[in-house]
């Protein structure tokens, strides 16, 4: 606990804004129609050959680490351990949180631009809202269990990208349902990476009650630990969600092909290679 406040501390001193990219960020709806139905969003593949215009690509790494990148060729990477695969590629963002070590690393490669950690000084929350021109990353702090089962007020954070016109976001390792304030601060997510271990993080009937609400256009389970956690996630959402089975790593989204109806999309894990 206390490496990762020392941690915390030192990262909290980096500048908080970045001056904007040549490339211009699309508008997103997240707050526009946040009270909002659902509305239009994207849906896009991540490799690591070149993005399309208007377009996000994103990768299922492992556990809660997606890949998600920009036409401009932005790197980010989630929940952050250090490891991303074979590759020599350094992302130019990564965000991390710190319920367990497997979603944060203490040693970040100091050639990454930006170290964004989902918490600050115990109790008392981050905010991050870093403007990269084409993309935007913010977050909102929810609390987590401590080390000792008690509760680390604001010690989590669900990070949110704007980019390519698409609001999308990633729970992280959320612990209790949002708070009307934090729902609104989310806004309204196209697409949203989900926790669905059903016990880890929040059991499933919460979880389910969340995705619901939030209403995104896509959901992309992750952290679940076995094919009997996943079915029991996927038959909750059934009556409101078609339910796609990839089995692959990659998506492409774009606002213009997001799905009509409330969709999951179910990715395998798979991690970076530069072939």
């Amino acid at each position: 606990m206390i490496r990762s406040v020392i941690f915390a501390a030192a990262l909290a001193c980096l500048p908080g804004l970045v001056a904007a990219q040549q490339t211009t960020r699309t508008p997103s709806h997240c707050h526009a129609l946040a009270d909002a139905t659902p509305g239009m969003s994207y849906v896009h593949r991540a490799s690591l050959t070149p993005v399309a215009e208007e377009a996000v690509d994103l990768h299922y790494v492992a556990h809660a680490s997606f890949l998600i990148r920009s036409h401009g060729g932005l790197n980010m990477v989630t929940d952050f351990t250090g490891f991303i695969g074979s590759t020599r590629m350094i992302p130019d963002v990564v965000t991390m949180n710190h319920a367990h070590d497997t979603h944060w690393t203490s040693n970040p490669d100091p050639a990454i631009p930006h170290v964004l950690p989902g918490w600050g000084p115990f109790g008392e929350g981050i905010t991050h809202r870093l403007d990269l021109g084409e993309v935007l990353v913010r977050n909102v702090s929810t609390d987590i269990r401590s080390q000792w089962s008690g509760v680390e007020e604001d010690g989590n954070s669900i990070f949110i990208f704007e980019m390519a016109g698409l609001c999308i976001g990633h729970l992280g390792h959320l612990h209790h349902e949002p708070n009307d304030e934090q729902y609104a601060a989310i806004g309204r997510l196209d697409v949203v990476m989900a926790p669905v271990d059903g016990g880890f993080t929040l059991d499933q009937a919460t979880m389910i009650r969340v995705l619901k609400r939030l209403r995104a256009s896509i959901v992309i389970p992750m952290h679940w630990f076995s094919l009997f956690a996943l079915e029991d996630f996927l038959e909750g959402m059934a009556d409101d969600f078609t339910v796609v089975r990839l089995e692959d790593s990659r998506l492409t989204v774009r606002r213009d092909t997001l799905p009509s109806q409330p969709t999951i999309m179910v990715l395998r894990a798979g991690y970076i290679r530069d072939d």
